[in-house]
């Protein structure tokens, strides 16, 4: 489907997803506008870039109601990207302000102004320990910490303005690819040596890439068929831990040590490291959380995403995993 030229408003869009929807709204012709945060080196980097293509950035936060009217002036299409995710030692109330009455501050304000579609970016975080096996759109939502329980809350105040906004939800599995950092310290592990399996590595990963995430939130955004409704969107294939570190390894000439360590273990030092940590305020180094990556196994169906939307992922899980090592490489980080 050709895109319409419209005027673009992105949040979070200083961050990895927003930053790159940008990119291509802005190769795709549209009149982009980013309201975003700079408080990393990546977000920063993320400014630079856009702001060096001419386009509009604004430093600030969806809490600032009384700014988003006049922000929102002239806009067609909303994609809402931006949340309290990563905090550490702050508050549950933060991610309630930003994530639930922030989000309502801006559909709000989208629908004084007029917006023709607004599209949601919420998290497939949403499933908490209900994530096991095929999932899709009726799987049981049980969200297991602060910020899949805001970003719950968040979708049920979206799907609120359905009378008087123009709605999509696109519940955003991990995403990687130029840009993404957050896998960057799984290829140096592999890279050097370092990183060694916790238990069999059968568990299964469903990724997207992020040129097939961005696939699906334009498709979102024109596809008259998808107001009202909620997508989950995942990649072409679902990987074991087993193949994606051998994929890495491949890309990086790494070599995976042959012993395992056993999950139980692990899962029990990243408790003890968490209670620890926690009376001083301190990011723990191990948690349980991080355990998930060798211990959830999932996958994501595709059907309602292809039927409604017209959403097929084009880039294989090991295609994807090349080009973001040679963006690593690009940007010295390897």
């Amino acid at each position: 489907m050709e895109c319409l030229r419209v005027n673009v408003l992105i949040t979070g869009g200083t961050g990895f997803i927003g930053s790159r929807l940008a990119l291509r709204c802005i190769s795709d012709g549209h009149s982009v506008r980013i309201l975003g945060q700079e408080n990393t080196p990546a977000e920063s980097s993320n400014r630079k870039l856009l702001e060096e293509k001419g386009t509009e950035v604004i430093l600030a936060t969806v809490t600032d109601k009384e700014m988003l009217p006049e922000l929102l002036t002239g806009i067609d299409v909303v994609y809402h990207l931006a949340a309290a995710q990563h905090e550490v030692n702050v508050p549950d109330q933060r991610f309630w302000d930003v994530n639930v009455k922030g989000t309502a501050n801006l559909l709000e304000a989208s629908a004084g102004a007029g917006v023709k579609r607004f599209v949601h970016g919420s998290t497939i975080g949403v499933y908490g320990s209900a994530m096991d096996g095929l999932i899709d759109e009726n799987s049981p939502l049980e969200p297991d910490n602060i910020y899949g329980r805001t970003k719950l809350e968040g979708e049920k105040v979206v799907l609120s303005f359905r009378e008087k906004l123009p709605v999509v939800i696109i519940r955003i599995p991990e995403t990687y690819g130029p840009g993404d950092r957050r896998l960057l310290k799984l290829f140096k592990a592999i890279r050097k040596g370092v990183f060694f399996m916790i238990g069999n590595g059968k568990n299964l990963h469903h990724l997207i890439y992020i040129d097939d995430l961005i696939d699906a939130f334009s498709l979102a955004a024109e596809n008259p068929d998808a107001i009202g409704e909620v997508f989950v969107v995942a990649g072409k294939e679902s990987v074991t831990t087993n193949d994606m570190v051998a994929v890495i390894a491949a890309q990086m000439g790494g070599r995976i040590p042959g012993y395992r360590a056993p999950l139980s273990a692990f899962l029990f030092l990243a408790a003890i490291v968490e209670k620890t940590c926690q009376p001083f305020g301190v990011k723990p180094p191990i948690h349980r959380r991080r355990m998930d990556f060798f211990r959830k196994s999932f996958g994501f169906s595709q059907i309602k995403a292809e039927k409604i939307l017209g959403f097929q992922p084009k880039v294989s899980f090991s295609e994807g995993f090349a080009l973001t090592a040679a963006w690593y490489r690009s940007m010295d980080y390897l």
